[in-house]
């Protein structure tokens, strides 16, 4: 009982005075927005299993599967650099999707949506569209988490997970577009052309940066002087 209260002791002394064992190198926010970070992951994935065996198009069983093997890497790596508070074993990596990035620019007449009435109805469209959300749903997550985040390796890992969620959900847009199940509008061109053309490069230092500038610059020439 008593070495168990002098090591809590050591550990808050450790913590005040800086010295903190790396598994502890984390603070309060960190914890609980990598817990939510991780718990999501778990969702996500348990998500992706229920849903394969619905898959009829080939395509997005790739996809799934794919996206599906990344994620539970990225898990691990984030766990492990969670629970360690140190460099993980295995380094992140940069998810890559197979198809090309071609929009189908337009909109098409289509039913309108709503809610399924039997599980009957799941579709491939269905399956895609939880997909990109469970993706967007991440990309946020780790966002915020990685600004909370004071542990300098997680904080990277996490930060490096953001863009392969962002690929992930992309791949899924470009894929539901090419059947249709997500239509893209696109204004005309004359005013496609007004809003690209809207803004203008910056140039040169602001007056008033340049006047602070010249008074540092005398300032410390009259303390040289001195």
């Amino acid at each position: 009982m008593l070495q168990n209260q002098n090591q809590q002791e050591q550990m808050h002394q450790n913590m005040h005075t800086g010295a903190v064992p790396p598994q502890l190198n984390h603070g309060g926010h960190e914890v609980f927005d990598v817990h939510e970070v991780l718990s999501s992951s778990i969702g996500t994935m348990n998500q992706y299993m229920m849903l394969r065996q619905h898959v009829k198009d080939q395509e997005l069983l790739d996809i799934l599967d794919r996206q599906y093997q990344f994620m539970q890497n990225e898990y691990n790596i984030t766990l492990d650099c969670f629970k360690s508070g140190k460099n993980p074993a295995q380094p992140t990596s940069s998810y890559k999707m197979n198809q090309d990035n071609d929009f189908i620019y337009g909109m098409k007449p289509a039913a309108p949506k709503k809610p399924m009435q039997s599980m009957s109805e799941i579709s491939d469209e269905f399956i895609s569209g939880c997909m990109l959300t469970a993706c967007k749903t991440g990309a946020s997550q780790k966002t915020m988490a990685a600004l909370e985040t004071t542990n300098p390796v997680v904080r990277r890992v996490l930060a490096d997970s953001i863009p392969n969620c962002i690929e992930m959900a992309y791949e899924l847009s470009i894929y539901q577009n090419k059947h249709h199940y997500y239509q893209v509008p696109q204004l005309s061109q004359q005013d496609m052309t007004m809003m690209v053309n809207a803004f203008a490069p910056a140039q040169g230092m602001p007056q008033t940066m340049n006047q602070n500038t010249n008074m540092n610059i005398n300032t410390s020439m009259n303390y040289m002087k001195h």
